[in-house]
């Protein structure tokens, strides 16, 4: 069996080692810029509304672990869920997105025994869903945290709500008891409210 790579962040400047073309000086930095600096399509919006909750919560000393059963480990304990959705796309819209979440249960990994749980449940203890609101396509810029708004939902309301439900839409959310959070306001709140369910 071969055993778990231990990641190490990278800073951009690592070089890519070209034999062909060894005056050739590509960098890690060059593959990011091309690879992800589409922010507002979905695949790079969500990974980046992991790393804004988990810059609110102070949580992104390590590297992001694409497998994990949740997204984010507080240094408190907390595991937690971030979802993202936004009004507008990369690519051409007839009109503004509607607003809905992937809430479904998964199975979890075990990077231990590299083996799949045998039963489907939520795995994190809270879900942070982020909306990017912005509808201006002119001045859309999903690192002004200024144009995002953060809900947040304890699991174990998903779980006796809506056990085996796959997505759900911010109205339904809302009316499930999500409380709206200001970004500078995640960390307590989040803190709080874990210590509430001990």
């Amino acid at each position: 069996m071969l055993k778990k790579i231990n990641i190490k962040k990278c800073d951009g400047s690592e070089v890519f080692l070209n034999q062909h073309n060894p005056e050739a000086k590509n960098t890690l930095l060059d593959f990011w810029m091309w690879a992800h600096s589409d922010l507002i399509g979905n695949a790079q919006r969500g990974i980046l509304a992991e790393y804004i909750v988990g810059m609110a919560l102070e949580a992104n000393c390590k590297t992001r672990t694409e497998w994990d059963s949740y997204d984010i480990l507080t240094a408190e304990g907390i595991k937690l869920e971030v979802k993202s959705s936004a009004y507008i796309q990369t690519c051409g819209q007839k009109e503004y997105s509607k607003i809905s979440f992937g809430i479904q249960p998964t199975f979890a990994w075990d990077n231990v025994s590299n083996t799949y749980e045998t039963i489907k449940r939520r795995q994190a203890d809270f879900y942070v869903f982020c909306i990017h609101k912005h509808k201006d396509q002119e001045t859309i810029n999903p690192l002004d945290l200024l144009q995002w708004d953060f809900y947040v939902l304890a699991t174990k309301v998903l779980n006796e709500k809506m056990p085996n439900q796959k997505t759900i839409t911010l109205s339904r959310l809302k009316a499930l008891g999500a409380d709206y959070c200001e970004y500078g306001d995640l960390k307590a709140y989040i803190n709080f409210n874990a210590r509430a369910l001990e």
